[in-house]
């Protein structure tokens, strides 16, 4: 056996082998049979065929399910043959569960969901469990072993190890009556209790307070409950005086008794003898570690920020960065961990809003357009100012901007007076507006609207910039921020030290918490790059990369395409006359010596367009091929020389005309440069139908449980909009591989879903129809019948990598796109259900790995990062289940960050080098590029192909200017329009690269 394969399924005597004979193909058609459905292959309805693991791929025919002494590992779910309603399961410890008699397996009838629902139950295999009452119950797989594949090597892990005394944590309620909304206002509260009542009524404790509802304590405190008074200063900015002293705000604080935290759950984790997750007591200990912190700097999320913990910098129109920390307390394997990352976010510059007005306009003495007054007002809305012609700062939340310009803006004074804003302010303060021109900013009510002048308003310091930056901004903030990784963990290292953890007395004498002063250091293994296999014809048939990265010198495509029809439009002005025909003839002579059959003749001229009919030209074109009988394969795109046409190119191409297009940008068509021409080949061959390189493993059938039997790899992501579009929605792309054994060429679909949506929804749906009865759909569906029409063969196993979910949606995301799946395959065939293999890929995350010497260059790759192939399944991951940190790239600039992979479900029974080793492989199959990346190609093509798709409605979402932010979730759902629908020959190609 290779030793490159990494070991593959896990050995199991108990699991049924899948038969061999060529397995009956399911239906082409969409439609749902209306009669009663037949039975499937073990004698059980709706897919429960799969259930057993009994050998030999026999129907359990035994009315009883034996006990079991032993746990099997939970990585394998098994369904029982009983009836979901009556299992009688014992109270034995988790690891050793012992399961009774049940009902007969006669009497059991599985619907998919009920099946997915006991399957992801995720409990011991052999054990008959209840379905869960809710998404939290489910157990994902444990870890099955660690990989021993690679060179062995050590790395070290911004995770600081966490220590815990002995402590009788309790958790006590918070209200505060009258209600108060800022937990800035909520600390001083309880900030002055503790002052005022710690050596007395509070037993000498000092809580910890998570400026909200709850405190805890390290100790009982001497009551249950009981009732505070805290005064604290009015917050009305003016002077106090002999005739007006300052007020004071009266609070009712009462604390109850709500729970008592047991560390003892911790520490039974933390060894592997117990699998629930304590969060509860987790929670105590990072609002803990967070109290001091969260007094001190602007708290974003889990971040910190300040002025004080870094040099700030401009990003431009009116925005600047703050540094700061993110930190998050974690379970590891060798204990508690407090991970510690470099941060920057942005911020509003406290500028005057006249200041940040010239921004998006430079001359102020005229009128606002309708288009820059929406722009200001997007940019300005809810943020605070305050005013800086008062003797005292009084502040106020902006809700707009005036329609009118302020020399024209009336309203009625206290004395029914009728007046201009400028008139008001120069009688009531004696001040002369100078920018009589410019709207007034709106606060207050609609009934009672307040007019503050721009030129008298600064914008408060401290306030996040939530809305989108731009191209410019977004560049700012990388090259200020970007740190190579010997000065990133020096960062990290002082960010530490300065936060003095062990010197808090809240930290480490009252809650007896340690935190260790150094990153730690972690065992990591480099896995081998994989033989990369290309067409026979060229010199270099094969290459073995280095460092992550090889080029197409001497090799040949491994599926040249073939293109006949094709065509060139030219959108740029700025070109000379001749560049277009240059670039092309450039273009397919590099297609051509790199495989491809690419004719050299366009179907019709090569043309020039004015970019401003960009539609009318692409229709013209493809009117001018359809004329000649032809069918338009590829047409290439120089780009205008001003952005902003990309994705009304796309629309018009790939959803109305049915047109595979490469577009271009001007300034590198004019290169004529041999690099780009050959970066530009990787991406029209792949669009076309061909494919650039393929794993030899693939070829040669060596990858375990996925070339051994036709196998379909998935990627699946959702992208959500841009903070403040909020009348966008969420966008689902799922994509499948196509080609087995290659598994590199992938088919994508897209679907629309109500904003923020996190969950699928289109991965399978049904419908009644009155003549055809329920006709099935969704896009796994779709793509399994894709499949088999590529490949001969239905899938017999499914590897499902699916991009953007969050540890907190893991249970509600695996149970319901479980459910889906199992749905879909099951309205293909009765009772199919192959194995499925479910992986969260993440990448927001804030592990970072370095090298243990940063000047060792066999540990370092040219940009001082880790190696690719570098992986970590040890000490900083999960203590009980399936995960591993990959860093499968190169890095070019900056800290690398490894992708972290989690297993929430596995049926192919995967060993730990198996997954690793295949991850890491298919990382070099991508198809854009002749470099591995950062995460696996199923996944970044999912994220591709939805990006594409919010390019086919970002148009008619952004044009209206105004966010529509106070509408409903409920009617959100109720605006969302469907895609427009990509044609069918788009679809069949990967369009989206």
């Amino acid at each position: 056996m290779s030793r490159r394969g990494g070991g593959g399924r896990r050995p199991d005597s108990r699991r049924d082998q899948p038969t061999q004979a060529p397995a009956p193909s399911f239906q082409r058609g969409g439609g749902g049979a209306a009669g009663p459905r037949g039975r499937g292959r073990q004698g059980q309805r709706g897919g429960a065929g799969r259930g057993s693991h009994s050998g030999s791929g026999a129907a359990p025919s035994s009315p009883h399910t034996a006990s079991t002494s032993t746990a099997p590992a939970p990585s394998t779910p098994s369904v029982s043959a009983s009836a979901p309603s009556t299992p009688s399961v014992s109270a034995s410890a988790p690891s050793t569960p012992s399961v009774s008699a049940s009902a007969p397996s006669s009497s059991s009838v599985s619907t998919p969901v009920e099946e997915t629902e006991q399957k992801l139950t995720l409990a011991a295999p052999a054990a008959a469990t209840l379905p869960p009452s809710s998404s939290q119950a489910m157990r994902f797989p444990v870890r099955p072993g660690f990989g021993t594949v690679g060179k062995k090597c050590v790395v070290r892990a911004n995770h600081f190890m966490v220590q815990l005394a002995e402590r009788d944590i309790h958790h006590y309620d918070v209200s505060i009556t009258p209600e108060v909304t800022s937990k800035k206002i909520n600390r001083q509260i309880i900030s002055q209790l503790i002052n005022l009542y710690r050596l007395t009524n509070l037993g000498g404790r000092i809580p910890a307070y998570d400026g909200m509802k709850s405190i805890y304590t390290a100790g009982p405190l001497p009551f249950e409950s009981k009732e505070f008074i805290i005064k604290l200063p009015d917050s009305d900015p003016r002077p106090s005086s002999s005739t007006r002293p300052r007020k004071e705000r009266q609070f009712r604080v009462v604390i109850r008794l709500a729970s008592k935290p047991d560390l003892y759950t911790l520490q039974q984790f933390l060894r592997r003898r117990h699998f629930e997750v304590p969060y509860e007591v987790i929670q105590v200990l990072d609002v803990v570690l967070r109290a001091a912190p969260s007094e001190k700097h602007t708290v974003v999320g889990r971040s910190f920020f300040s002025t004080d913990l870094g040099p700030m910098g401009q990003l431009g129109d009116g925005v600047e960065y703050w540094r700061g920390y993110f930190q998050s307390l974690r379970p590891t394997q060798m204990g508690l961990s407090l991970n510690i990352d470099v941060s920057a976010r942005s911020f509003y510059e406290p500028i005057l809003a006249t200041e940040f007005v010239q921004y998006y306009c430079r001359d102020l003495s005229r009128p606002l357009s309708d288009q820059v007054r929406l722009k200001v007002k997007k940019a300005l809305k809810g943020i605070k100012v305050v005013l800086t012609h008062m003797e005292y700062n009084k502040s106020y939340k902006i809700t707009g901007i005036s329609s009118q310009p302020m020399s024209q803006l009336m309203f009625t004074d206290d004395n029914a007076t009728r007046l201009s804003v400028v008139q008001y302010f120069r009688q009531r303060y004696n001040i002369g507006l100078q920018f009589t021109s410019l709207p007034a900013l709106l606060a207050g009510s609609e009934a009672r609207p307040i007019y503050l002048p721009m030129e008298l308003s600064r914008i408060a310091a401290g306030q996040r910039y939530t809305k989108r930056l731009n191209e410019r901004q977004v560049t700012a903030l990388l090259r200020a921020t970007c740190q190579r990784p010997r000065d990133r963990e020096a960062n990290i290292r002082m960010m530490a030290r300065t936060n003095a953890y062990n010197e808090d007395t809240l930290v480490n004498k009252e809650f007896g918490i340690q935190v260790a002063d150094g990153l730690t250091s972690v065992d990591a293994r480099i896995l081998p790059a994989p033989m990369l296999k290309y067409h026979e014809t060229g010199r270099e048939a094969s290459v073995n990369p280095g460092f992550g990265q090889w080029n197409m010198i001497n090799k040949k495509m491994f599926n040249g395409g073939r293109v006949e029809v094709w065509t060139c439009v030219n959108f740029s002005t700025r070109l000379n006359r001749d560049v277009p025909f240059q670039f092309c003839q450039g273009l397919v002579d590099m297609c051509n010596s790199k495989g491809m059959v690419f004719n050299p003749r366009p179907v019709i001229p090569i043309s020039s367009s004015n970019p401003n009919q960009i539609e009318k030209a692409l229709v013209d074109v493809h009117n001018r091929t359809a004329q000649q009988g032809k069918q338009l394969q590829m047409l290439i795109i120089i780009l205008p020389d001003v952005s902003g046409s990309y994705g009304r190119i796309k629309r018009v191409c790939e959803t109305e005309l049915g047109i595979v297009s490469q577009c271009c940008q001007p300034r590198q068509a004019s290169r004529l440069n041999m690099q780009y021409f050959e970066n530009v080949a990787l991406k029209i061959n792949v669009k076309v139908g061909g494919r650039n390189t393929v794993l030899v493993d693939a070829v040669q059938k060596r990858i375990p449980l996925v070339t051994d039997r036709p196998t379909i790899i998935f990627g699946a992501d959702v992208t959500h909009p841009q903070p403040g579009e909020d009348s966008s929605p969420s966008i689902a792309a799922v994509v499948a591989s196509m080609d087995w054994p290659e598994v590199t060429k992938y088919r994508g679909l897209v679907s629309a879903q109500a904003h923020h949506e996190e969950i699928i929804q289109d991965l399978y749906k049904s419908t009644q129809d009155p003549q055809r009865g329920l006709v099935h759909g969704g896009m796994i569906r779709e793509l399994l019948i894709a499949f088999r029409r590529s490949t001969n063969f239905k899938p017999h196993r499914i590897i499902f990598y699916r991009d953007g979910v969050s540890e907190g949606q893991f249970s509600q995301v695996l149970l319901h796109e479980m459910n889906a799946i199992r749905q879909a395959c099951a309205s293909l065939e009765e009772g199919y259900a192959p194995p499925v293999t479910f992986v969260v890929v993440q990448k927001r995350h804030h592990t970072r790995l370095f090298p243990a010497d940063h000047n060792r260059r066999d540990l370092t790759d040219r940009s001082g990062n880790i190696l690719p192939g570098t992986v970590v399944d040890t000490q900083i991951c999960h203590p009980t289940e399936f995960d591993f940190y990959l860093n499968s790239h190169a890095g070019i600039q900056g800290t690398s960050r490894p992708t972290h992979y989690h297993v929430l479900y596995d049926e192919n029974r995967f060993t730990a080098d198996g997954l690793q080793v295949l991850t890491n492989n298919l990382c070099y199959t991508y198809a854009r590029c002749t470099r591995s990346v950062s995460i696996v190609p199923p996944a970044y093509y999912a994220h591709l192909a939805a990006f594409r798709a919010r390019y086919y409605i970002e148009d008619e979402t952004s044009a209206g200017g105004s966010t529509g932010g106070s509408r409903s979730t409920a009617e959100r759902s109720l605006a969302i329009r469907p895609l427009p629908v990509i044609k069918d020959n788009v679809k069949d190609v990967m369009f989206y690269c």
